[in-house]
């Protein structure tokens, strides 16, 4: 990504990379939640965690990108190692923890970028966490607290409260609690002049009682969308051994084994909600055939990480096929 920096400064190298990477079929615009993105491949929170490579990922062809998750205030993460890669089943496992310089750093990156970029069509959401040293009854004040200092700069909202690598985040996704921090976000997005479309980020290791909440609380206080799946602390059907799976120990699970699962929880929602609530589908999409299973499993946008990883740069073109 450094590399990609360094030539994005040179504008008739950043003119052969975007003629290489960015799909120039405009029929593959799409508008969700009241957004147009120029194409529904997007790249999903935790690559670009501070806002540093939107110039870069828009010359990759990137229809949008979610920065963060982002934190009120700066934090380090977990201990490293901390990312690993399980190149016999196309799969990460992660334990970052939310590590990122905090949601003013993130905000004055992405103002400057669209000061700069004045004829970017690049969307950016904002994926928002609380901090690890925020107890859960106080986290709707964390989240609360990165809305509002991002809600001038990013084109939409993603709560996360999935997130396998901070302890008792996952708490948060039962149905009162998440009452609580989305109807207050909610509240204070009425009162500005432009509102921003608020997501939520599930687990898909949710058990089906509590999906089931969430698709009812999402309908019930009409948000405007979700997203299916954060990472799994499953470690089922894989090929790579399992005393090397067990020395890499905790952290969430990404990649191809997911694709099934992302596939049923995404088709789920659809079914359940009627198409009523738009669906950003992540998990296991590495190529078109992957992305077309998503779509026709109700998705309106997908999310691509650990695909990006194994296939590289020109990932964008190879699922738009253009």
């Amino acid at each position: 990504m450094n590399m990609l920096a360094f030539s994005s400064k040179f504008s008739f190298i950043k003119k052969i990379l975007k003629k290489n990477f960015t799909p120039r079929n405009t029929s593959f615009s799409k508008d969700v939640f009241g957004i147009t993105f120029s194409n529904p491949v997007g790249l999903a929170a935790g690559f670009d965690k501070n806002a540093k490579y939107l110039n870069e990922l828009e010359v990759l062809g990137f229809g949008f990108v979610e920065i963060g998750t982002v934190t009120p205030l700066p934090q380090e993460g977990n201990p490293k190692p901390r990312l690993f890669r399980l190149p016999k089943d196309k799969a990460l496992i992660n334990r970052m923890g939310f590590n990122n310089e905090g949601a003013k750093a993130a905000a004055k990156r992405v103002r400057k970028y669209k000061e700069q970029a004045t004829n970017s069509t690049l969307i950016i959401g904002g994926n928002i966490g609380k901090n690890k040293i925020t107890p859960n009854e106080d986290a709707w004040k964390d989240y609360e607290i990165c809305f509002r200092e991002l809600h001038e700069v990013v084109d939409y909202f993603v709560v996360n409260v999935s997130s396998p690598n901070t302890p008792g985040l996952r708490d948060l996704q039962q149905k009162d609690s998440l009452k609580k921090i989305l109807s207050n976000l909610q509240e204070i997005n009425k009162t500005k002049k432009i509102q921003k479309p608020l997501l939520l980020k599930i687990s898909p290791d949710l058990n089906q009682n509590d999906l089931d909440d969430v698709i009812d609380l999402a309908m019930e206080i009409h948000l405007d969308g979700l997203v299916a799946a954060n990472t799994t602390v499953k470690r089922d059907n894989l090929a790579t051994p399992e005393n090397e799976i067990n020395k890499i120990g905790a952290g969430g699970l990404s990649g191809k084994s997911l694709t099934a699962e992302a596939n049923r929880i995404t088709n789920y929602i659809h079914q359940r909600t009627k198409g009523s609530i738009p669906i950003i589908s992540s998990g296991g999409i590495f190529s078109a055939k992957d992305a077309k299973e998503k779509f026709d499993n109700g998705a309106s946008l997908i999310q691509v990480w650990t695909g990006f990883i194994y296939e590289g740069p020109g990932i964008v073109k190879k699922i738009l096929g253009a």
